[in-house]
């Protein structure tokens, strides 16, 4: 036998690349195993928080946000300076809006900024809010809430948050917001800014350790400030529980890639003369609509990763979970085993976020599973955020029985071309007939008690 016989034919190139996808598919996908490492989990969940942004951004679910924000914005941003410019008059702080709005418009339109700029704030001049009356003021005010609405429901479809705010709840936390919140941070750069100009302060940064300190806090303050307001988006909007790491992992992420696009769209702008050939005086209308595009989209990208990095569990090959029957099952079980087993053992509520961590599937169906056993008298809420879980009645007045029809239960009405349809209501009252005789008087009590050392839910990996 020659040797040519035993030669090996090469692998394609193309062959190797398919191997390595389905290789790294396998491992973003697999259940999280507990014999991993610290450093292990958090690169693999850090790698499935990039794999489900990415994700959106080419489904377009995020780009389709921010494209509908753009428009709210320009029918909104004029009166929401109006009316926070007449709350920071009132104080005698309005004179900071101008820097705010040359870091937020004129430094990336580069030379055409301090002409939008200034347009805005003629706009808002002419704005008197004191002699607007009441339907006028009404108006305006309603104009700024339903900006910020529309933002909370873009945080709330990242955030797989079905509710929102009740009509109370947005007046008191939108207003305040509105209101004090610029009220607040103007008047902590007045602070910040009497107390740099201080002789004292002035007389430390002459020493060079201090003074280098000084640079260098200068120079990273736009940095701190964008992330720090991103955070407190990020923490604040979503009308559900975000956890103060995971709202600033967004915003630092979100922070970097504003000050990383304001300086590439400022040299974007700055050789654009085909613009201004083309569209004339409408470039800077142009230019102007593709940066708000793209601040909303980082904004957004950004919330994006504050959700993901909360539920990196939950992250699916799929943006969203489709509807299951045995997944609806196995999920509203595994809640009622938990808060049943909890309040058993020592009368405590189940946090929600620690169970949603726990359970790795979509947080719209544990948050369907828990709104139907909610409303159905299986469980309530407690705790002083409202964040805890516990039994609405006793373990051994609740019987499985009920347990599975709750879980069972249609959202909707079923077409009555189902329930004519005799050969199929025949079958269904067979299973559920057996089912039931299987489960027979047994109660929640009898079964946490008999199964208290087979948990259904494993500890949470992330201690």
């Amino acid at each position: 036998m020659s040797e040519s016989d035993h030669k090996v034919e090469p692998i394609p190139i193309a062959r190797r690349v398919e191997n390595g996808l389905r290789a790294l598919d396998r491992w973003l996908w697999q259940v999280e195993t507990a014999h991993r490492s610290k450093a292990h989990q958090r690169f693999w969940h850090l790698s499935r928080v990039i794999v489900a942004v990415v994700r959106d951004l080419v489904r377009g679910d995020i780009t389709l946000h921010a494209m509908s924000l753009v428009y709210t914005t320009l029918l909104s941003v004029v009166p929401f300076l109006a009316l926070s410019f007449s709350v920071l008059k009132g104080f005698g702080v309005h004179n900071q809006l101008e820097p705010i709005l040359d870091h937020l418009l004129a430094a990336p339109l580069g030379d055409r900024g301090p002409v939008v700029v200034q347009n805005i704030l003629n706009f808002v001049d002419n704005i008197k809010v004191g002699v607007l009356g009441s339907v006028g003021l009404g108006v305006l005010i309603y104009t700024v809430i339903s900006l910020i609405q529309k933002i909370e429901r873009s945080f709330n479809e990242i955030w797989r948050v079905s509710e929102s705010r009740s009509l109370a709840q947005r007046f008191s936390s939108y207003l305040s917001v509105i209101m004090i919140g610029p009220l607040l941070v103007f008047s902590a750069m007045g602070a910040t800014a009497a107390l740099v100009n201080s002789e004292t302060m002035q007389h430390l940064i002459d020493f060079a350790p201090l003074g280098w300190l000084y640079g260098f806090l200068s120079s990273a303050m736009p940095y701190v400030i964008i992330i720090g307001l991103f955070t407190f988006l990020y923490a604040f909007i979503p009308n559900t529980r975000v956890k103060l790491p995971h709202a600033f992992l967004g915003g630092l992420v979100a922070g970097v890639i504003w000050q990383t696009t304001i300086f590439g769209f400022t040299l974007f702008v700055s050789s654009s003369n085909n613009y201004t050939a083309i569209y004339s005086g409408f470039a800077v209308g142009i230019l102007l609509l593709i940066w708000l595009y793209l601040a909303w989209l980082i904004l957004l990208i950004g919330a994006a990763v504050a959700f993901y990095s909360q539920h990196a569990q939950q992250i699916t090959r799929s943006r969203v979970n489709r509807p299951s029957a045995r997944l609806d099952e196995l999920t509203g079980l595994a809640i009622m085993h938990k808060v049943a087993g909890n309040f058993d053992c020592n009368e405590g509520g189940t946090s929600i976020a620690q169970m949603e961590s726990n359970l790795s599937v979509g947080p719209e169906v544990i948050q369907r599973m828990i709104n139907k056993m909610i409303k159905f008298d299986l469980v309530m809420i407690s705790g002083h955020d409202a964040n805890c879980l516990v039994p609405a009645r006793s373990l051994d007045q609740i019987s499985l029985r009920e347990v599975i029809q709750v879980i069972r239960r249609h959202q909707s009405d079923i077409p009555s071309t189902l329930l004519s349809n005799t050969p199929v209501t025949t079958l269904e009252t067979r299973i559920e007939t057996a089912l039931y005789a299987e489960l027979g008087e047994q109660t929640v009590a009898d079964w946490v008690r008999s199964t208290a050392e087979h948990p259904l839910i494993s500890p949470d990996a992330n201690g």
